[in-house]
């Protein structure tokens, strides 16, 4: 029996991979963890759950509740607290797309450490989370580099390691869209938009990068009409 412990936001990326793993790597027992660290685009939680409801070989679904971070983050991302607003892609200077300031300072290396405590308590050996190669911009806890040396900490572990899996790392955004489709995702039931809300913004760098990866996918977006 295939189990594995798959991180859940809710996005794109990471439903079309929880759908990949269990249809075309055919997972049978999936431990699922979502986080609430006090993001603006908390709606992506609902979706999660959505996803993560429908199919059976996820045997438990969690969502951590890290309010903590929204606290020690304050005005260091636009992605949490009031601080600092959400901005346009397009003015995000060029200088700054390799890390714009809707990143969220050390958040992959935080919750995928809570995933290795999750995956050792769950005899889980593989954790699988949904970086991939962003086009328009980009953060270094999304990078093969990052993933490579993450693994070489784990591998420390003298009894029950666990390997961190990217399935999507060195792929676009479009590619991971073809995927989803691939693989039975019902893109209305994700959510993009770091501004949240009741409809995508249509112009935050998510959101963009969604549009162009639908566009080369040569797909229509359901949350688009």
């Amino acid at each position: 029996m295939k189990k594995c412990v798959i991180l859940v936001s809710g996005g794109m990326d990471s439903v079309s991979l929880l759908h990949y793993a269990v249809n075309s790597l055919k997972v049978d027992e999936v431990y699922a963890l979502s986080f609430d660290y006090g993001q603006k685009h908390s709606r992506e939680l609902k979706e999660a759950k959505w996803n993560c409801d429908k199919l059976p070989q996820v045997k438990e679904h969690r969502v951590l509740d890290l309010h903590f971070m929204k606290e020690i983050l304050q005005g260091s991302s636009s992605l949490v607290g009031d601080v600092i607003d959400v901005p346009d892609l397009e003015n995000i200077s060029d200088a700054d797309l390799d890390q714009p300031i809707t990143y969220v300072p050390n958040r992959n290396m935080m919750l995928l450490s809570l995933a290795a405590s999750y995956a050792e308590s769950r005899d889980c050996r593989q954790i699988f989370y949904g970086a991939q190669a962003q086009d328009e911009y980009g953060y270094w806890d999304c990078t093969v580099d990052f993933l490579d040396k993450m693994n070489q900490v784990m591998s420390l572990n003298r009894r029950k390691g666990v390997e961190i899996l990217a399935p999507f790392v060195n792929k676009s955004k479009g590619e991971v869209v073809d995927i989803g489709f691939e693989n039975g995702v019902d893109f209305a039931k994700t959510w993009t938009c770091y501004r949240g809300g009741e409809k995508p913004c249509k112009t935050c760098p998510s959101c963009v990068e969604r549009e162009l990866a639908f566009q080369k996918a040569g797909k229509l977006d359901p949350l688009i009409k």
